[in-house]
């Protein structure tokens, strides 16, 4: 897959960067899309939701009246469940949400969502460029002269870039990572993927496509 590389005003520089179709050009698998989402959103849950049950409940424990003769249904003690203030029946406990994913499949996950957008021609190569200091409107102007502001977006890069993250963390719609950051949520989350250029080059060496030939 071929695409042309951009300035950071939006014009053309001449030049192509090639995408391998062992990544971007697969017939995307949904399943382990999913997978691999179910995994990540599972990660995000702390799981520190608690409930107290009758054992962990604070109160007397003395029968608050005979068994049998007052006319209506046995009591035991006050912590009973079904009384305001008691206990909870099967409420949730603290409790590890994550799973394992064997690797391949995650890495089958992230190429289908990659070869995803650029079916849906969501990729866009953007020459290297750098920031001198931290400054969101900067950033702003660069994705205005590409027609992405009012999009989500993910900026691919070859390495992490300080103030260009910073640059960007103030926008809700903006996200940078590198390429070994990558996650399944983020790429699809993404209306549009902005690769720079030297991140191009990575995507083999991420995926170790020369190892599994």
């Amino acid at each position: 897959m071929e695409l042309k590389v951009l300035k950071i005003d939006g014009t053309e520089t001449g030049r192509t960067v090639t995408l391998n179709d062992a990544i971007f050009g697969i017939e995307p698998n949904q399943h382990v899309i999913w997978l691999d989402v179910k995994q990540y959103l599972a990660n995000q849950r702390q799981g520190t939701h608690a409930t107290k049950e009758k054992s962990l409940l604070s109160g007397s424990t003395r029968k608050l009246r005979k068994q049998k003769g007052g006319g209506s249904a046995r009591v035991g003690s006050i912590k009973n469940p079904l009384f305001r203030g008691g206990a909870r029946i099967f409420g949730p406990q603290p409790r590890d949400y994550s799973f394992k994913l064997n690797k391949k499949v995650k890495r089958l996950a992230r190429m289908s969502a990659l070869s995803v957008k650029a079916k849906e021609n969501n990729i866009v190569v953007l020459e290297n460029f750098d920031l001198e200091a931290p400054k969101t409107k900067e950033y702003i102007n660069i994705l205005q002269n590409i027609n992405l502001f009012e999009k989500k977006t993910l900026l691919v890069l070859n390495e992490s870039n300080k103030n260009i993250y910073l640059s960007s963390r103030n926008l809700g719609k903006a996200k940078v990572a590198t390429v070994y950051d990558l996650n399944i949520y983020d790429i699809l989350n993404a209306q549009s993927l902005i690769i720079s250029e030297s991140a191009a080059s990575k995507f083999d060496e991420y995926f170790k496509i020369n190892e599994r030939k």
